[in-house]
């Protein structure tokens, strides 16, 4: 018989104890398992999967006879899905942080949604998303209170020379006291994401009824409008010709006085403030810092102009010396808010960090909030909202 050599037996020794660990790994986690999973709050009706259990894992299932291979793609991994004997995959992932989240289904090499879920935009299309239930999220859950509404609101846009549309809550009794006229917030979403997401995934609406019902905030209007308004391209066949957007003149110069003459607003600095999410929030805070005559206040959400430098502020040169004389900015913003997540990825501590030191050094006042266990996400987010709005309009 032949001699085995000795690394070759190292080697089967190796990868036999691998696959023990793993096998029993896999067990582990499998006993670790709570079977007591339940549809998501956020399926299609009537739909029994996606589910999830008291340790926040998501459970999927779907019929797919013919694939060969099925994943569930959430948080940043895929996990395996096992096929039954009529076809039917099911798996679970590992414990997902509270809040929304995205996710698609991977079969045979294809990303599709789950057929079982409501479907949402974000990562620049439609799929689907998935509730993870919250332990504090009662200050965004439907409650019976006097509730506000969300109206869409359709316009066409000269300087984009396109139809656009935003969302707009308008509180309760609105519609009912109609002398009365109200402050606004302007609310802007982020990357990849659209005119629909604080609205739907942010729960704009339920967190203001509550907040208004509690006495923890003024009843105010929300604009909720798409931050992606590029300058329309003529006489050009070049596709591949990055867009140049105008947002921030579309915002001024179209968004605010159509807001103005449409609804019952008080139409002045002092009772407009405006917010947006990571790439919100770039975008407002450059809004703000050039249109100080316009608003009053501003919140950013994991999110900063400088992003995604983390290299030291100067604030003499830094958008052409706005934050160059702290003092005036003490006195022309009633609130300035900064928040993220204790678990936001890179590169988004490191800039938000820089931006701070160079407030700090300045003497700026701002207000700041660290979002416990949650990381660049919605959860992050409808708290943000909470906190600021709850200071709004209170001078």
């Amino acid at each position: 018989m032949k001699k085995v050599p000795f690394f070759y037996k190292i080697a089967i020794l190796l990868i036999a104890a691998a696959l023990r660990g793993s096998i029993g790994m896999a067990q582990s986690d499998k006993a670790t398992l709570v079977e007591d999973f339940k549809p998501a709050s956020s399926n299609q009706p009537g739909k029994p999967y996606p589910q999830v259990n008291s340790q926040a894992r998501v459970r999927a299932s779907i019929s797919a006879p013919q694939a060969t291979k099925v994943q569930l793609d959430l948080g940043g991994k895929k996990y395996d899905l096992v096929k039954d004997d009529k076809g039917v995959w099911t798996g679970e992932s590992l414990p997902q942080d509270e809040g929304f989240h995205y996710y698609q289904l991977n079969i045979d090499g294809a990303s599709v949604p789950d057929p079982g879920s409501l479907y949402f935009y974000g990562a620049g299309r439609l799929g689907s998303g998935i509730e993870i239930p919250a332990g504090d999220g009662d200050f965004y859950a439907l409650k019976n209170v006097p509730h506000g509404l969300v109206s869409e609101n359709i316009y066409f846009s000269k300087l984009t020379n396109a139809w656009r549309r935003c969302f707009v809550y308008t509180p309760a009794g609105y519609n009912e006291s109609t002398k009365t006229r109200y402050p606004v917030l302007y609310l802007q979403h982020g990357s990849f994401e659209d005119e629909t997401g604080w609205a739907v995934q942010g729960k704009t609406n339920l967190i203001l009824d509550n907040l208004i019902a509690d006495k923890k905030a003024v009843p105010m209007i929300v604009v909720m409008d798409n931050g992606y308004a590029n300058k329309p391209v003529t006489g050009t066949t070049d596709n591949t010709a990055r867009p140049v957007s105008i947002f921030e003149e579309v915002m001024v110069n179209e968004i605010i006085p159509m807001i103005d003459t449409k609804f019952r607003t008080i139409a002045n600095r002092e009772h407009r403030a405006i917010a947006g999410l990571s790439m919100g929030a770039n975008q407002t805070m450059r809004i703000i810092m050039n249109n100080l005559d316009k608003f009053s206040a501003i919140g950013g959400f994991s999110g900063t102009p400088n992003y995604p430098s983390a290299d030291v502020i100067d604030p003499n040169t830094f958008l052409d010396g706005k934050f160059k004389d702290g003092a005036a900015i003490n006195k022309q913003l009633h609130v300035l808010w900064l928040s993220w997540g204790s678990k936001e990825p890179n590169p988004f501590p490191g800039s938000i960090g820089a931006f701070r030191n160079m407030l700090d050094k300045q003497g700026i006042k701002y207000a700041q909030y660290e979002s416990p266990g949650t990381a660049h996400e919605w959860q992050t987010w409808r708290r943000s909202l909470k906190g600021y709005v709850s200071l709004l309009f209170k001078n």
